[in-house]
């Protein structure tokens, strides 16, 4: 299943949350930076998406005032 970006940063939240109250226990804080680290890769992968098609998007409708 594949997270969207706003799955993605909602739990990267959470999981900040969870560290900064500093009640969990050094492996969990591990795991969870971790976690955290993938959902960054996720959402920096749909964020660098989203610009690859907004650039498709914006050639296109150049070429279209050349016309």
């Amino acid at each position: 299943e594949k997270v969207t970006y706003e799955q993605a940063s909602k739990r990267l939240n959470e999981i900040i949350e969870k560290i900064e109250q500093g009640q969990i226990s050094m492996d969990e804080s591990m795991t969870l930076i971790e976690e955290g680290k993938n959902l960054i890769k996720i959402c920096y992968n749909q964020l660098d998406n989203a610009k690859g098609k907004l650039t498709e998007i914006k050639e296109t409708l150049e070429g279209f005032e050349e016309v």
